[in-house]
């Protein structure tokens, strides 16, 4: 794909992509935590036991690098036909390459998510997760 082909995909675009991921998140694994922890996680203000802490803290992060990996997308990039690219080649990322990118999300976001905001004024539109793991966001013009 050539550069006059391709857009940057900005930060609002990806704003909406992550809350409709998050709220797909909660879709699949509310049924599990009802499951495990019946009305107690209601009456107990949400609090997960070692069952949620597995879903949020590996199934969530595993599930992620896996659509990053064979999609190029998570279900929310998808829906603004959105991709996460090698900043340089524009393939595909590789696992590692997916696995530095989620765990730079925890660099990014430590400041206020000064991190994920910086996308709004970057210039290829990278976040500081894009630029440690060097990927960017992009969609076909």
């Amino acid at each position: 794909m050539q550069a006059d082909e391709i857009e940057y995909v900005g930060f609002w675009t990806r704003f909406v992509a992550s809350v409709v991921d998050t709220i797909l998140a909660i879709i699949v694994v509310l049924p599990f935590i009802q499951v495990f922890y019946g009305k107690a996680f209601w009456a107990d203000g949400f609090v997960l036991g070692p069952i949620g802490d597995v879903l949020s803290w590996l199934l969530f992060p595993v599930a992620v690098v896996i659509f990053w990996v064979t999609k190029q997308a998570t279900p929310g990039k998808m829906l603004f036909s959105a991709k996460v690219v090698d900043a340089d080649t524009g393939n595909p990322l590789t696992p590692g390459q997916a696995i530095g990118r989620y765990l730079a999300y925890y660099l990014a976001v430590i400041p206020f998510g000064l991190g994920f905001i910086w996308a709004a004024f970057d210039k290829r539109k990278q976040g500081w997760h894009d630029k440690l793991a060097g990927t960017v966001v992009i969609r076909e013009k």
